[in-house]
């Protein structure tokens, strides 16, 4: 049977390529001597990998970090010459031949996956220190290991775990990292992520690791005046409501209305990664207008006081996506904010 294509979808997401091109040569400027990469991993922040390779690529963009080799094939349809790597490294001897195949860079993480690496053919690689998060890497204890002399590691990596604040931790990791690189034999060395820049030429090295800062994110204020919005949410009005005063809104009558009024049900709810945390103090915009959220988010239906605004059925209203307005609004990470997008946007760059 062939389908027709689908109506116009309801819910769109903007995303502002120029921004996100303006945003990556930002950080390669902030960078200083470093190159400045990309972290495309999670479909890129949620916003599609199909829209934020190509304006990556554009910019300059020649080194792309993800988690999971599931995500491998949609970056290489993009990449071209560009390096790819991995985070979670090889697990598996499977990994580990399918990184060669796709010439993909393994970023190993612990004794066993150099083990893995190296009895399955060994080559460029990766390595990842744990200077302090204590998630992915090499114990500093376990450098002097023989088997990691072995290795033909291209970069060494560690990750820090305080970056977006003033923290001792920060010059703790440093300190630590700078000990593993007099161990490790390694071509370049990285550390910094978004917020990492910020801190100084100290923790720039070789190759810096931009992810959230490149989508709209601001991780430290000093980051602020380089970063452009990139994202922006569009719902259409599926129903105009009128409400005499008594009237409850939404799931557990959590708002009852005390004079009539004129509300809006749009497409839009957790589903999409619109969470109830919006509720509170959340608003939609139409025309310069504010429409404040109404009663609880449901999966698939926000409502909105429309009152005295010119709104009908299938008008579009946006969702403004500043990254650090829209995490105090919602009570979310700048991360979550991104990476819990649903998959039901039409997006468009």
């Amino acid at each position: 049977m062939t389908l027709p294509d689908p109506p116009p979808a309801t819910l769109r997401l903007r995303i502002d390529t120029d921004a996100l091109a303006a945003n990556w040569r930002a950080l390669d400027r902030l960078s200083g001597t470093a190159e400045a990469g990309a972290a495309v991993k999670a479909d890129g922040y949620g916003l599609g990998i199909d829209h934020v390779m190509p304006a990556l690529l554009s910019a300059g963009a020649r080194q792309f970090f993800v988690a999971h080799w599931s995500e491998v094939p949609a970056v290489l349809r993009h990449t071209g010459g560009a390096n790819i790597a991995v985070l979670h490294g090889v697990t598996t001897p499977q990994e580990a031949n399918f990184a060669r195949a796709t010439g993909t860079i393994p970023v190993l993480n612990s004794l066993r996956q150099v083990q893995i690496w190296l009895e399955t053919g060994g080559g460029g690689c990766h390595l990842m220190v744990d200077s302090g998060i204590n998630r992915l890497g090499i114990a500093p204890g376990d450098l002097g290991a023989p088997e990691l002399q072995r290795l033909e590691v291209e970069t060494l990596l560690s990750h820090l775990a305080s970056a977006d604040e003033t923290s001792a931790q920060n010059a703790r990791q440093l300190q630590i990292f700078r000990h593993a690189t007099t161990q490790v034999d390694a071509r370049k060395l990285s550390l910094a992520n978004s917020a990492g820049i910020a801190l100084g030429p100290d923790y720039h090295f070789d190759i810096t690791r931009p992810g959230l800062a490149l989508y709209g994110g601001v991780p430290r204020s000093e980051l602020a005046s380089h970063i452009r919005d990139v994202v922006m949410i569009e719902a259409a009005v599926l129903q105009i409501r009128q409400l005499s005063a008594g009237d409850t809104v939404g799931y557990n009558a959590t708002w009852r209305a005390n004079k009539p009024m004129r509300v809006a049900v749009l497409s839009l709810g957790y589903a999409d990664g619109f969470l109830r945390s919006w509720a509170e103090d959340g608003a939609l915009q139409h025309d310069g207008q504010s429409l404040p959220i109404l009663g609880r988010i449901s999966m698939d239906m926000v409502i909105v006081d429309c009152e005295d605004i010119k709104l009908q059925e299938g008008d579009f209203c946006h969702l403004i996506y500043s990254l650090p307005q829209a995490a105090e609004i919602a009570k979310l990470s700048q991360y979550e904010l991104l990476t819990l997008l649903g998959n039901r946007f039409d997006r468009v760059s």
